[in-house]
């Protein structure tokens, strides 16, 4: 699945998660594929089920591909 950066970041800072943000956004490309980033996404504390919960809860929306 795709996902735009910058909403990942907006997300993570909204849940007062900063040291995560600056993680992805430091490490991540603009256009983040999760099966293709997985590494860089599970060093900043980013497991696919993690993703998963978010976008469950609506937390990550808009920019997404399947």
């Amino acid at each position: 699945m795709k996902m735009s950066k910058q909403e990942l970041v907006k997300v993570l800072r909204a849940e007062g998660d900063n040291d995560r943000a600056d993680a992805v956004d430091a490490q991540l490309p603009d256009e983040i594929d999760t099966d293709a980033h997985a590494d860089a996404l599970e060093a900043a504390g980013l497991d696919r089920s993690t993703l998963q919960a978010k976008l469950a809860g609506g937390a990550i929306g808009g920019n997404l591909q399947i």
